[in-house]
This record gives C-alpha cells, sequence and structure tokens, in this order.
C-alpha cells in the first residue's frame, strides 16, 4: 500500500497487515488485535467466491444481499467473541468501525448488515454512534449537515442512539437541542467532540459529558471503576497536564524519512510513540522532518549542518531505492559528530551500510535491494520467492533475544534475555560479515534465535559502544508502544538526546509508567 495514499501499514501481532486505525485502537484500549478484526469488502468478496467454487451455495445466485451481507454478520458475530486481552476472557463490547461517509457506495452491504444485525439481537445489545461534523459559517456551527447524514441513515433503516459532533469549537447548548429535536437524538445523548491541543483531552471531554455513564446505561451495563485496563479519568487528565506543562525542556531531533512530505500518518505508529515518550520523561520534541532525498546532491551540505544542530538523529523504515544515499549521509552525521542516533528497519540497514563504507572501507558496499552489483552486500534479502512481491516478509510478533546483557539493549530492557517486538521487513543483514563489524567497533546486541551459525543469524540490533548512543533494530518497536508502556528503545534514545544537551540524570525510563490499571 502507497504510504502517500494509505499511510502506513498497521503490523498486528498475528501477522496481519492493516490500516492505522486498527493501530490507535490497540493503543487506546490496551488490546491486542488480529488480522480477522479487519474486515474488508474483498476479504468478505474473497470469501464469497471460494464459497461458491466450493459449491457451498448450490448454483444459487450470490448476491449482495443476503449473502454478502450475512457474510459480514457472520464475520462480526464469530470475531467479537476472540479474546483481545491477557486475561483470555472474551469480551463483553465489540466496538464495529464503519469508516467513510454515510450514502457512500462502497459502504451499502455494511449498512444493510448491520441493520440486519441490530434487529437479530436484543435492544440493548446494539448501540450506534454516529459521528457527525458541524461546519461554522459566519460564526455559528451549522447544523443541515448533520440532519442530511441522519434521514440518510434513517432511510436505510439505521437509527443512531448517539451522535458524535465534530466542531471547531464546544458544541453550543442550543445548537445540541436542535439536533435533538431534528435528528430523533435525545440531548443528553448529543456530545461535543471540538479540536483540541491535545488529544488526550478528548476522553475527559467525553466523560464531562457524561458518555460514559449513558454508555453503560443503553447497554445495561455495570458500572464499573476503572471499566477496564485502560487509563482512567485522572490518568488521561495527568497526560494532558505532562504535554501542556511549559516548564518541560525541548530538544530537537532529526526525522530523516522518505515520506515526510506525504503528512504525518505514513510514520502514524512513530509519531504516537514520540508522544509517549514525551510523557514518559516530560520532556517537549521539536521535530526537524526531513527528507532523505534532501541530502543528496546539491543541497546535501545545507541539510547536513541542519542535522549537526540537533540533539538527535532518528531514521525510520521504508522501502525502496530512492532517498537511500540521504539516509546513509544521516548515519555518517550522527556517528562523525557523536549525535545520538536511532534507526528502525531500513534505518538499521542504512547503519550497517554506513559503517561498511567508512570504517571498513568497503566504498560500494550496498544492499540487495539498491543494487546487485555491490562488492560487500552487508544486508541481503531473505530466503524467499524473490520474483514474488507479496507474501514475502518477516511479519509479526515475534522473540527477539538479547545476546549482549552489558549491552544498551540490556539495559533498556531492563536485563531481560528475550522480549516480544513486531516485525516487518524482506531485508536482512548479511552474517558473513559480522566478525568483520565487530572488530570494527559495531557488535549485535539481539538476534532472533542464538542457536543458528553467522549465515543464518537473524540480527535484530546492532550497536557501537564507542558513541553516546548508537543504537539500530530490525523490527518495528512503535507498533506496541502505547501512553501507559512507551516503547524503551524510543525512551532510551530521547533520554539520550536530552543528556547530551542537558545533562539528564536518566538512562531509560520505567517500562510501565505509574497511574496505569
Amino acid at each position: 500500500m502507497s504510504p502517500y495514499e494509505h499511510g502506513e501499514v498497521y503490523v498486528l501481532a498475528d501477522g496481519g497487515e492493516a490500516d492505522l486505525d486498527l493501530g490507535n485502537y490497540e493503543r487506546w484500549m490496551s488490546v491486542q488485535l488480529n488480522r480477522d478484526h479487519n474486515i474488508t469488502t474483498g476479504k468478505v468478496y474473497q470469501k464469497l467466491i471460494a464459497k461458491e467454487r466450493a459449491g457451498g451455495f448450490l448454483g444459487k445466485t450470490v448476491q449482495l444481499v443476503p449473502h454478502f451481507t450475512n457474510e459480514v454478520v457472520d464475520h462480526i458475530l464469530k470475531v467479537c467473541e476472540a479474546p483481545v486481552c491477557s486475561s483470555g476472557k472474551g469480551p463483553e463490547v465489540c466496538m464495529i468501525e464503519l469508516g467513510g461517509t454515510v450514502g457512500d457506495m462502497e459502504s451499502q452491504g455494511f449498512i444493510e448488515a448491520l441493520r440486519r444485525l441490530r434487529y437479530s439481537i436484543l435492544p440493548e445489545d446494539f448501540c450506534l454512534l454516529h459521528t457527525t461534523y458541524l461546519p461554522v459559517f459566519g460564526g455559528t456551527q451549522k447544523t443541515k449537515p448533520t440532519q442530511h447524514s441522519c434521514r440518510s441513515l434513517l432511510a436505510q433503516g439505521l437509527t443512531p442512539d448517539f451522535l458524535i459532533c465534530r466542531s471547531e469549537e464546544p458544541l453550543h447548548a442550543e445548537i445540541r437541542e436542535k439536533l435533538g429535536n431534528q435528528c430523533g437524538v435525545s440531548a443528553k445523548d448529543i456530545i461535543g467532540a471540538p479540536n483540541v491541543d491535545c488529544l488526550y483531552q478528548i476522553p475527559v471531554e467525553f466523560a464531562n459529558q457524561g458518555l460514559m455513564v449513558r454508555l453503560l446505561h443503553k447497554l445495561q451495563l455495570p458500572s464499573r471503576v476503572p471499566p477496564m485496563d485502560v487509563p482512567n479519568y485522572e490518568t488521561f487528565k495527568s497526560f494532558v497536564s505532562v504535554l501542556r506543562n511549559p516548564a518541560n525542556p525541548t530538544i530537537r531531533i532529526a526525522f530523516v524519512g522518505k515520506y515526510v512530505t506525504g503528512g504525518g500518518d505514513a510514520y502514524f505508529s512513530v509519531l504516537q510513540c514520540f508522544e509517549h515518550c514525551q510523557i514518559a520523561l516530560a520532556i517537549k520534541l521539536d521535530i526537524l522532518y526531513m527528507e532523505s532525498e534532501t541530502l543528496e546532491g546539491a543541497s546535501a551540505e545545507e541539510a547536513v549542518e541542519a542535522l549537526k544542530a540537533c540533539d538527535g538523529i532518528f531514521v525510520p523504515g521504508g522501502f525502496g531505492v530512492r532517498g537511500i544515499e540521504g539516509k546513509v549521509k544521516a548515519v555518517e552525521t550522527a556517528r562523525k559528530y557523536n549525535i545520538p542516533y536511532f534507526g528502525v528497519c531500513l534505518g538499521m540497514q542504512v547503519a550497517l551500510i554506513e559503517f561498511a563504507r567508512h570504517e571498513l572501507g568497503w566504498a560500494d558496499a550496498n544492499s540487495e535491494e539498491s543494487t546487485r552489483r555491490a562488492r560487500a552486500e552487508v544486508v541481503r534479502i531473505m530466503d524467499c520467492d524473490r520474483n514474488q512481491m507479496g507474501a514475502n516478509m518477516h511479519l509479526g510478533a515475534r522473540d527477539v533475544h538479547i545476546i549482549a546483557p552489558e549491552s544498551k539493549m540490556g539495559t533498556i530492557y531492563s536485563g531481560a534475555a528475550v522480549v516480544s517486538e513486531r516485525h516487518r521487513h524482506r531485508y536482512e543483514v548479511n552474517g558473513t560479515y559480522l566478525e568483520d563489524f565487530r572488530k570494527a567497533g559495531m557488535i549485535v546486541s539481539a538476534v532472533s534465535d542464538p542457536t543458528q551459525g553467522a549465515d543464518q543469524l537473524r540480527v535484530e540490533a546492532i550497536e557501537i559502544p564507542s558513541h553516546a548512543h548508537f543504537l539500530a533494530v530490525q523490527y518495528h518497536p512503535e507498533f506496541i508502544s502505547n501512553p501507559l508502556d512507551p516503547s524503551p528503545p524510543f525512551v532510551s534514545f530521547f533520554a539520550a538526546a536530552a543528556k547530551k544537551k542537558f545533562n539528564w540524570p536518566h538512562e531509560c525510563h520505567p517500562r510501565r509508567l505509574p497511574g496505569g490499571m
């Protein structure tokens, strides 16, 4: 999927690749989802076609209604019973997000499926929250788009139980009453969702308007304090307090990526992880976004000077040849000028390339992804079908074995020998050259399987012990970071950057923050 069109590809624990929205749900609700929680039109049609080819319909005409809609309902009823937390218990509430806008052609089958689901279960077992937008013209919040949206939904057989009204400013009392009269929703069940400077303020806003109490009443669920293993009201307030504190020290971080001009969605989980670290360390991040191609050609000298003025340099993952040399230049700047560096996935691979070129003297060192003519391919493709683009990646949660307890990885993960992290990559370190790297000062501190020989060893983390902070990992630690449990490698990186600028006293922060349930 194109990062510019779809944003990041979020990786689930079972290796499922999904929309970034599922990452939001995992972070905010402290749950672990799987690929079945991501239902798409393509998946439904694929199942229907396979079933028809296998004779499942006995020659009947396969239609949108009832076959497509029944498949959607069956999928929901099956998935809603799957455990999503460590307790192994089934969930009490299943939340379904239907994206898009009421009236979209693409959503018609799903809306009909939800209508059928609603009338096949008890009224207290189904609650519909409809999110709408209130534009402002002439200083007045306008309700017509919301009225038409609700009427369109009613025409398709669904009645909203709650309205969540997005707006630039808090919902006016008279607008709430007007919507209640026009949309058939109680004024108490119309909730404002205004623009805020801190996203963690939104749960506080909802709680202040009584949303949780009303939801529990509608679903006839007993009240819980806290309702589940997620941040509670006071914890969210503390997050807001930390992020808004003007006394927090500021560090400048260079973010050198390939898709930074396409908006933040391409690196959504990374940026969310940055925010978690700001809360954990009570710091502010001043991020210098830099397209890696600006470090190539005529603009390189000016871009390098901008990097040298930063307190830390971060290089995220990516695919393809474009911008690789710019990322290599960013690594060289960090290593040469002793600037804290952290690389993820491709950020580790370019770190190996840079080190091989400038410390080992292999001028043509490269990745097999970039060229197949390099004398030293320090990064190679994994054992797979080289002519197939899909279904050949290392995906999902895998064990990472820390083989150097005294290393930075050992410190970051509090001495743990094995941790679980999520992966998404097609290329890996060429184990043939590991001894050369070790002799030159770069060590391997984590691998996927320590019993493998050097040629088959899958490297998970590399470090330069003599550097202020030089760490790169093959996995994606941002995928399991959340506000109560920020990613240790990211926290350590920002702590090192703060230490460089302010003589920060902490090497890293505890894995679990106080205040969580």
